[in-house]
């Protein structure tokens, strides 16, 4: 039996459509899992290889719930991205029409990318949040709901139609990040067009903490891709800051400032470094001034000739 990927399902997920555009995939065996913790939860019991969960997409930005299974738990580390646009469809049973519907399903996430469109032509629906838009597919099939916020390509798997497409309050821009998760391990090779992903938690509330922890990336030339702050469950005004940042654990810069982070933080979670979707290594803009890999060891060399009073 191939090795296994567990991914958010059921069947008919942006999801599975995201991860069916890894050539890995292809020969793995993909197994749909109820939730992102269960799917993430495979792989920290060694059911799965790895797990494909979104993570961020263009609208609400960071998505809690598996920013919040990677905070957590035992460590687990991001090995590929991918981007996909999404748009949606609203899906129904045969012969509903818009005056029919009562009440809609998604995934919560898919909420605040149809606001506009459901206030404009279903004010009156109830809102019913579902574990993934494939599932809301589904249990609009079942008869729990009347129409679903879901991919056109969901309609026929679960018998649907398609009584609405192309729907979306931001058609140009909308994009949905996935990430391939597994276990702990040495990371890709650099490609040129890389990012690195940490959750750093404060030594202590101080004014100015989180000025501190970004100093580290800015004093180093770092662009940060991605800064959401999650609670740590110790209370009100506790917080961690999961971060998205340009570079690769073996870019000289990127090193020195996940040690430096590493010295001020009272704890630092490595979630990997791995190739870009967005750019490739020819589009990616080269370091700031005094930040490259050249300048870093020429800076170490002359602090070594000093000291060795050869300066």
């Amino acid at each position: 039996m191939p090795a296994s990927y567990a991914y958010l399902g059921p069947e008919g997920t942006f999801t599975e459509v995201a991860l069916r555009t890894l050539p890995e995939a292809a020969t793995r065996q993909l197994i749909p899992y109820v939730s992102v913790q269960s799917a993430l939860d495979a792989v920290r019991t060694g059911e799965a290889e790895a797990a494909f969960v979104p993570i961020e997409n263009s609208v609400e930005g960071g998505i809690t719930t598996t920013l919040d299974e990677l905070v957590a738990g035992s460590p687990l580390m991001i090995y590929r991205e991918v981007l996909l646009s999404i748009t949606f469809a609203l899906l129904v049973r045969p012969g509903t029409t818009l005056s029919d519907i009562k009440t809609v399903s998604a995934h919560p996430a898919a909420q605040s990318q149809v606001r506009n469109w459901l206030r404009a032509h279903l004010p009156d629906a109830d809102w019913e949040s579902a574990a993934s838009n494939a599932d809301a597919a589904r249990l609009v099939q079942e008869g729990r709901y009347d129409a679903a916020f879901a991919g056109e390509f969901a309609a026929a798997r679960y018998g649907l139609e398609a009584l609405e497409t192309g729907i979306h309050d931001f058609p140009e821009t909308a994009q949905t990040r996935f990430v391939l998760v597994g276990r702990p391990a040495r990371p890709a090779a650099p490609t040129g067009a890389d990012k690195t992903s940490v959750v750093l938690w404060q030594r202590d509330d101080h004014p100015g903490g989180l000025r501190d922890l970004l100093g580290e990336f800015a004093t180093r030339g770092i662009n940060l891709m991605l800064l959401q702050s999650r609670p740590t469950g110790a209370g009100i005004g506790n917080y961690c800051f999961c971060i998205d940042a340009e570079g690769h654990i073996s870019d000289r810069r990127v090193a020195e400032a996940l040690t430096g982070l590493k010295r001020i933080c009272l704890e630092v979670r490595y979630l990997g470094s791995y190739p870009r979707a967005d750019l490739t290594a020819a589009e990616v803009r080269p370091p700031r001034p005094g930040t490259s890999d050249e300048e870093f060891t020429s800076a170490a060399d002359w602090v070594a000739r000093c000291q060795d009073g050869r300066f």
